[in-house]
Protein backbone atom coordinates (compact mmCIF):
# COMPACT_ATOMS: atom_id res chain seq x y z
CA UNK A 1 0.00 0.00 0.00
CA UNK A 2 1.40 3.41 -1.00
CA UNK A 3 1.41 6.38 1.34
CA UNK A 4 -1.60 8.04 -0.34
CA UNK A 5 -3.67 4.90 0.22
CA UNK A 6 -2.45 4.71 3.81
CA UNK A 7 -3.35 8.37 4.23
CA UNK A 8 -6.85 7.73 2.90
CA UNK A 9 -7.19 4.77 5.24
CA UNK A 10 -5.77 6.73 8.16
CA UNK A 11 -8.18 9.61 7.61
CA UNK A 12 -11.26 7.35 7.57
CA UNK A 13 -12.54 8.49 10.99
CA UNK A 14 -11.85 12.14 10.22
CA UNK A 15 -13.54 11.78 6.82
CA UNK A 16 -16.67 10.46 8.52
CA UNK A 17 -16.72 13.24 11.12
CA UNK A 18 -15.89 16.07 8.73
CA UNK A 19 -16.78 15.22 5.13
CA UNK A 20 -19.55 12.62 5.38
CA UNK A 21 -21.39 14.63 8.02
CA UNK A 22 -21.27 17.79 5.92
CA UNK A 23 -22.35 15.86 2.79
CA UNK A 24 -25.33 14.51 4.72
CA UNK A 25 -26.10 18.06 5.82
CA UNK A 26 -26.07 19.34 2.22
CA UNK A 27 -28.19 16.52 0.79
CA UNK A 28 -31.63 17.67 -0.33
CA UNK A 29 -31.39 20.95 1.54
CA UNK A 30 -32.18 24.48 0.43
CA UNK A 31 -28.97 26.52 0.33
CA UNK A 32 -29.71 29.22 2.89
CA UNK A 33 -28.38 30.86 6.06
CA UNK A 34 -29.76 28.08 8.24
CA UNK A 35 -27.72 25.52 6.32
CA UNK A 36 -24.56 27.59 6.74
CA UNK A 37 -25.11 27.89 10.48
CA UNK A 38 -25.46 24.11 10.73
CA UNK A 39 -22.34 23.69 8.61
CA UNK A 40 -20.33 25.91 10.96
CA UNK A 41 -21.54 23.88 13.94
CA UNK A 42 -20.63 20.62 12.18
CA UNK A 43 -17.13 21.91 11.41
CA UNK A 44 -16.56 22.94 15.02
CA UNK A 45 -17.75 19.52 16.23
CA UNK A 46 -15.16 17.97 13.88
CA UNK A 47 -12.39 19.87 15.73
CA UNK A 48 -11.79 22.33 12.90
CA UNK A 49 -11.96 25.09 15.53
CA UNK A 50 -14.19 28.17 15.70
CA UNK A 51 -11.91 30.52 13.77
CA UNK A 52 -11.39 28.13 10.86
CA UNK A 53 -15.07 27.15 10.83
CA UNK A 54 -16.17 30.80 10.68
CA UNK A 55 -13.65 31.54 7.94
CA UNK A 56 -14.82 28.59 5.82
CA UNK A 57 -18.52 29.35 6.17
CA UNK A 58 -17.95 33.07 5.43
CA UNK A 59 -16.14 32.16 2.21
CA UNK A 60 -18.93 29.76 1.24
CA UNK A 61 -21.55 32.40 2.04
CA UNK A 62 -19.84 34.71 -0.45
CA UNK A 63 -19.80 31.97 -3.12
CA UNK A 64 -23.51 31.43 -2.58
CA UNK A 65 -24.11 35.18 -2.91
CA UNK A 66 -22.18 35.15 -6.19
CA UNK A 67 -24.24 32.22 -7.48
CA UNK A 68 -21.26 29.84 -7.45
CA UNK A 69 -22.69 27.36 -4.94
CA UNK A 70 -26.31 26.49 -5.73
CA UNK A 71 -26.56 22.78 -4.91
CA UNK A 72 -24.97 20.05 -2.80
CA UNK A 73 -22.31 19.26 -5.42
CA UNK A 74 -21.30 22.92 -5.60
CA UNK A 75 -21.18 23.13 -1.80
CA UNK A 76 -18.91 20.08 -1.51
CA UNK A 77 -16.55 21.49 -4.17
CA UNK A 78 -16.55 24.88 -2.41
CA UNK A 79 -15.81 23.24 0.95
CA UNK A 80 -12.89 21.30 -0.54
CA UNK A 81 -11.55 24.46 -2.16
CA UNK A 82 -11.71 26.47 1.08
CA UNK A 83 -10.01 23.75 3.14
CA UNK A 84 -7.24 23.49 0.55
CA UNK A 85 -6.73 27.27 0.63
CA UNK A 86 -6.50 27.30 4.41
CA UNK A 87 -3.76 24.67 4.71
CA UNK A 88 -0.25 26.04 4.42
CA UNK A 89 2.68 24.12 3.03
CA UNK A 90 5.78 24.63 5.15
CA UNK A 91 9.37 24.15 4.09
CA UNK A 92 10.48 20.54 4.35
CA UNK A 93 12.70 19.48 7.20
CA UNK A 94 15.91 18.90 5.32
CA UNK A 95 19.64 19.06 5.92
CA UNK A 96 20.80 22.13 4.03
CA UNK A 97 23.25 24.94 4.62
CA UNK A 98 25.22 25.03 7.84
CA UNK A 99 26.09 21.72 9.46
CA UNK A 100 25.28 20.20 11.78
CA UNK A 101 21.63 20.90 11.04
CA UNK A 102 20.03 20.98 14.50
CA UNK A 103 16.43 19.93 15.17
CA UNK A 104 15.09 20.59 18.67
CA UNK A 105 12.01 18.43 19.30
CA UNK A 106 9.49 19.38 21.96
CA UNK A 107 6.09 18.12 23.11
CA UNK A 108 4.27 16.63 26.07
CA UNK A 109 4.64 13.01 27.11
CA UNK A 110 2.69 10.42 25.17
CA UNK A 111 2.44 12.18 21.80
CA UNK A 112 4.99 9.96 20.06
CA UNK A 113 7.97 12.30 20.30
CA UNK A 114 10.69 9.64 20.66
CA UNK A 115 9.16 7.57 17.85
CA UNK A 116 9.00 10.65 15.60
CA UNK A 117 12.66 11.41 16.35
CA UNK A 118 13.61 7.84 15.46
CA UNK A 119 11.68 7.88 12.19
CA UNK A 120 13.12 11.27 11.25
CA UNK A 121 16.64 10.03 12.02
CA UNK A 122 16.05 6.99 9.82
CA UNK A 123 14.87 9.24 7.01
CA UNK A 124 18.09 11.25 7.18
CA UNK A 125 20.35 8.19 7.32
CA UNK A 126 18.45 6.60 4.42
CA UNK A 127 19.38 9.69 2.40
CA UNK A 128 23.05 9.33 3.28
CA UNK A 129 23.30 11.87 6.10
CA UNK A 130 25.10 11.16 9.36
CA UNK A 131 22.95 11.73 12.46
CA UNK A 132 23.53 12.24 16.18
CA UNK A 133 20.66 11.91 18.63
CA UNK A 134 20.84 13.84 21.91
CA UNK A 135 19.13 12.10 24.84
CA UNK A 136 17.87 15.31 26.43
CA UNK A 137 14.90 13.71 28.18
CA UNK A 138 16.86 12.76 31.25
CA UNK A 139 13.88 12.65 33.62
CA UNK A 140 11.42 10.13 32.19
CA UNK A 141 12.12 6.53 33.08
CA UNK A 142 13.48 4.56 30.11
CA UNK A 143 13.54 7.60 27.79
CA UNK A 144 17.29 7.28 27.20
CA UNK A 145 17.00 3.54 26.55
CA UNK A 146 14.16 4.08 24.06
CA UNK A 147 16.20 6.65 22.17
CA UNK A 148 19.17 4.24 22.11
CA UNK A 149 16.98 1.62 20.44
CA UNK A 150 15.93 4.12 17.77
CA UNK A 151 19.53 5.27 17.26
CA UNK A 152 20.51 1.65 16.59
CA UNK A 153 17.60 1.14 14.17
CA UNK A 154 18.41 4.34 12.30
CA UNK A 155 22.17 3.83 12.20
CA UNK A 156 22.69 7.05 14.19
CA UNK A 157 25.07 7.98 16.97
CA UNK A 158 23.75 8.95 20.40
CA UNK A 159 25.05 11.34 23.04
CA UNK A 160 23.71 10.62 26.52
CA UNK A 161 24.44 11.41 30.15
CA UNK A 162 23.21 9.64 33.25
CA UNK A 163 19.54 9.72 34.19
CA UNK A 164 18.65 13.00 35.90
CA UNK A 165 21.52 14.93 34.28
CA UNK A 166 21.19 18.50 33.01
CA UNK A 167 19.39 18.30 29.62
CA UNK A 168 21.05 21.50 28.40
CA UNK A 169 24.48 19.93 29.00
CA UNK A 170 23.46 16.88 26.96
CA UNK A 171 22.27 19.07 24.09
CA UNK A 172 25.43 21.18 24.18
CA UNK A 173 27.70 18.12 24.19
CA UNK A 174 25.78 16.54 21.31
CA UNK A 175 26.07 19.66 19.15
CA UNK A 176 29.74 20.18 20.03
CA UNK A 177 30.53 16.52 19.28
CA UNK A 178 28.65 16.60 15.97
CA UNK A 179 30.42 19.80 14.99
CA UNK A 180 33.83 18.32 15.77
CA UNK A 181 33.05 15.07 13.91
CA UNK A 182 31.41 16.87 10.97
CA UNK A 183 28.12 15.06 11.54
CA UNK A 184 25.31 16.33 9.30
CA UNK A 185 22.30 16.33 11.62
CA UNK A 186 21.61 16.57 15.35
CA UNK A 187 18.13 15.76 16.68
CA UNK A 188 17.57 16.66 20.32
CA UNK A 189 15.02 14.86 22.46
CA UNK A 190 13.55 16.80 25.41
CA UNK A 191 11.36 16.15 28.42
CA UNK A 192 7.62 16.24 27.94
CA UNK A 193 6.04 16.73 31.30
CA UNK A 194 2.79 18.66 31.41
CA UNK A 195 3.02 21.81 29.31
CA UNK A 196 1.32 23.82 32.08
CA UNK A 197 4.42 23.49 34.29
CA UNK A 198 6.54 26.60 33.99
CA UNK A 199 9.74 24.76 34.91
CA UNK A 200 9.53 22.65 31.75
CA UNK A 201 9.38 25.76 29.57
CA UNK A 202 12.32 27.29 31.43
CA UNK A 203 14.24 24.08 30.85
CA UNK A 204 13.51 24.18 27.11
CA UNK A 205 14.65 27.80 26.91
CA UNK A 206 17.89 26.78 28.64
CA UNK A 207 18.45 23.97 26.13
CA UNK A 208 17.89 26.36 23.25
CA UNK A 209 20.38 28.86 24.70
CA UNK A 210 22.97 26.11 25.25
CA UNK A 211 22.71 24.97 21.63
CA UNK A 212 23.02 28.51 20.27
CA UNK A 213 26.19 29.08 22.31
CA UNK A 214 27.91 26.41 20.22
CA UNK A 215 26.16 27.28 16.93
CA UNK A 216 24.59 30.78 16.95
CA UNK A 217 22.07 29.94 14.21
CA UNK A 218 20.89 26.75 15.93
CA UNK A 219 18.46 25.21 16.47
CA UNK A 220 17.54 25.43 12.81
CA UNK A 221 14.19 23.76 13.42
CA UNK A 222 12.04 23.67 16.56
CA UNK A 223 9.68 20.78 15.90
CA UNK A 224 6.62 20.41 18.11
CA UNK A 225 5.19 16.90 18.17
CA UNK A 226 1.48 16.75 18.96
CA UNK A 227 -1.03 13.98 18.49
CA UNK A 228 -4.27 14.51 16.60
CA UNK A 229 -6.16 12.57 19.27
CA UNK A 230 -5.78 15.47 21.72
CA UNK A 231 -7.99 17.67 19.53
CA UNK A 232 -8.41 21.25 20.73
CA UNK A 233 -5.94 20.68 23.57
CA UNK A 234 -3.26 20.50 20.85
CA UNK A 235 -3.88 24.20 20.18
CA UNK A 236 -3.14 25.06 23.82
CA UNK A 237 0.00 22.94 23.76
CA UNK A 238 1.23 24.56 20.56
CA UNK A 239 0.54 28.07 21.83
CA UNK A 240 2.49 27.56 25.06
CA UNK A 241 5.46 25.82 23.44
CA UNK A 242 5.56 28.48 20.72
CA UNK A 243 5.67 31.29 23.28
CA UNK A 244 8.52 29.57 25.09
CA UNK A 245 10.82 28.43 22.29
CA UNK A 246 9.41 29.66 18.97
CA UNK A 247 8.02 26.59 17.19
CA UNK A 248 8.91 26.50 13.48
CA UNK A 249 6.98 23.39 12.49
CA UNK A 250 4.60 20.73 13.77
CA UNK A 251 4.66 16.96 13.46
CA UNK A 252 1.08 15.74 13.78
CA UNK A 253 1.00 12.09 14.84
CA UNK A 254 -1.69 9.41 15.27
CA UNK A 255 -3.94 10.71 12.50
CA UNK A 256 -4.93 7.12 11.80
CA UNK A 257 -6.45 6.65 15.24
CA UNK A 258 -8.80 9.61 15.53
CA UNK A 259 -11.77 11.47 14.09
CA UNK A 260 -10.10 14.73 15.16
CA UNK A 261 -7.89 15.24 12.10
CA UNK A 262 -9.74 18.51 11.51
CA UNK A 263 -7.43 19.96 14.15
CA UNK A 264 -4.92 20.50 11.35
CA UNK A 265 -7.13 23.35 10.10
CA UNK A 266 -7.36 24.92 13.55
CA UNK A 267 -3.56 24.79 13.88
CA UNK A 268 -3.08 26.58 10.57
CA UNK A 269 -5.75 29.20 11.18
CA UNK A 270 -5.18 30.01 14.84
CA UNK A 271 -1.42 29.62 15.18
CA UNK A 272 -0.01 30.18 11.69
CA UNK A 273 2.54 27.42 12.34
CA UNK A 274 2.97 25.01 9.41
CA UNK A 275 2.35 21.30 9.87
CA UNK A 276 5.50 19.80 8.34
CA UNK A 277 5.15 16.10 9.12
CA UNK A 278 2.18 13.78 9.58
CA UNK A 279 2.06 10.26 10.95
CA UNK A 280 -0.52 7.68 9.86
CA UNK A 281 0.93 4.45 11.22
CA UNK A 282 3.70 2.67 13.08
CA UNK A 283 6.12 2.00 10.20
CA UNK A 284 9.07 4.32 9.51
CA UNK A 285 7.65 5.27 6.11
CA UNK A 286 4.34 6.27 7.74
CA UNK A 287 5.91 9.58 8.80
CA UNK A 288 5.76 11.81 5.74
CA UNK A 289 6.07 15.43 4.69
CA UNK A 290 2.72 17.15 4.92
CA UNK A 291 1.33 17.98 1.49
CA UNK A 292 -1.90 20.04 1.80
CA UNK A 293 -3.22 19.11 -1.65
CA UNK A 294 -2.59 15.39 -1.07
CA UNK A 295 -4.15 15.61 2.39
CA UNK A 296 -7.34 17.24 1.07
CA UNK A 297 -7.60 14.81 -1.85
CA UNK A 298 -7.30 11.87 0.57
CA UNK A 299 -9.88 13.45 2.86
CA UNK A 300 -12.48 13.96 0.11
CA UNK A 301 -11.72 10.85 -1.98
Amino acid sequence: MGFFDKLKQGLAKTRKALIENTEALFRGRVVDEGLLEELEETLIMADVGPQAATSITSAMREKIRQGKALNSGDLKAALKDEIKKMLKKGQKIMCAGEKPYVVLTVGVNGVGKTTTIGKLARRFTDHGFSVTLAAGDTFRAAAIEQLEIWAHRAGAQIVKHRSGADPAAVAFDAVASAKAKKVDVVIIDTAGRLHTKTNLMDELKKIKRAVSKEIPSAPHEVLLVIDAISGQNAINQARIFNEAVGVTGIALTKLDGTAKGGIILAINKELNIPVKLIGVGEAVEDLQDFDPAEFVDALFD
